[in-house]
């Protein structure tokens, strides 16, 4: 194990720990309900507070789920959305951060399916299945002689959302789950045992350990491995990087590895919301270093709404995905139907 992240705050570990007894006890009980949708849900989270892949996951499951005729639609928290409104929200892909949070607003963009957010997910479900109730026409009802496939319910950052019941859980582990601590001291939201929740255990392929650590506690479900992917462009001399996601390290060290000349790097905390004093600073520093360009994450392009044509005037900005890709992605898929659908 490392040394925590807070070490000052190791006193409060205990009464963290003892919250998640009690929930859990609360949940397994039914003193806090846990209730269901009409279509499957298949939940994709973490243990960690803090990014690990979960939002570009979700993106290409959603993708891989689609081509394969499946009705597709994300449920979101929305974190750090501004508006007041306790109702469910479509969200807008011409929308901002502020509306429907950034992460939302990526997963509408990239993935291309309808985004639900609501601090419940369970009403974010309600608001999806009627609208697709809306929608359908007649021509397009199954009948009862037919075999019938709804559609999937994808539950974005869901596996501590345990009220909202799912049918599969893919908890991303990494590393640094393995060396973290429990909050408040660490990042780690649940204890690492809370992984036998998981029906399926995915982990980054240039991480044996974490496989390594899989297999010693005999994990007999499913694995998947997936593979990190910057879409990083080439760009003659050098550069300023700024982000504000949970590891920045990741991304400067994959524009790096990638052959970017990094003059300069501003890392903000996760979902920071940027100000003009910021982009007053990252383009001085362009300037000071004849930076040709400055880059970032398509999860912070959501956040610079109404200020990312001013950057540009100044310094061109240049977005970097990230992409997440399933090793044996048609077999985890045709796992995943047969389990959502049984075998057909």
């Amino acid at each position: 194990m490392t040394r925590a992240a807070r070490p000052l705050l190791w006193p409060l570990v205990p009464a963290y720990r003892l919250a998640l007894a009690l929930r859990d006890f609360q949940l397994r009980t039914g003193l806090k309900p846990v209730r269901r949708l009409r279509w499957p849900v298949v939940s994709v989270g973490n243990l960690s507070a803090g990014g690990s892949g979960k939002t570009p996951l979700t993106i290409a499951l959603a993708k891989a789920l689609t081509a394969r005729g499946v009705q597709v639609d994300v449920l979101s928290r929305g974190y750090g959305r501004r508006r007041s409104s306790a109702l469910p929200l479509l969200v807008e892909v011409n929308g901002t951060a502020e509306d429907f949070g950034d992460e939302p607003l990526e997963i509408a963009r990239e993935a291309g399916v309808p985004v639900y957010v609501a601090a419940e997910r369970y009403e974010a479900g309600l608001l999806a299945e009627a609208s697709q109730q809306v929608g359908e026409s007649a021509s397009r009802r199954v009948s009862e002689s037919a075999s019938l496939r709804v559609g999937v319910h994808l539950l974005d950052d869901g596996f501590q959302h345990r009220q909202l019941a799912r049918d599969v859980d893919i908890l991303l582990l990494s590393r640094r789950d393995l060396a973290d601590h429990l909050l408040p001291a660490g990042n780690l939201r649940e204890a690492l045992h809370a992984a036998k929740r998981a029906d399926v255990i995915a982990i980054p392929e240039d991480e044996p350990e974490v496989a390594e650590w899989v297999n010693a506690r005999g994990w007999e479900r499913q694995v998947w491995r997936l593979r990190r992917r910057m879409d990083v462009p080439q760009i003659d001399g050098p550069v300023v990087a700024f982000c504000g996601i949970a590891r920045p390290e990741q991304f400067f060290d994959g524009l790096e590895q990638a052959g970017l000349r990094l003059a300069a790097r501003f890392a903000f905390a996760d979902h920071h919301r940027y100000a003009a004093g910021d982009l007053e600073r990252m383009t001085a520093a362009a300037q000071k270093a004849g930076a040709a360009v400055l880059v970032t994450t398509a999860k912070d392009r959501a956040r610079l709404e109404g200020m990312a044509e001013n950057l540009r005037s100044l310094v061109p900005l240049k977005i970097v995905p990230l992409r997440i890709e399933i090793e044996a992605e048609a077999a985890a898929v045709d796992w995943l139907m047969n389990r959502i659908y049984g075998a057909e």
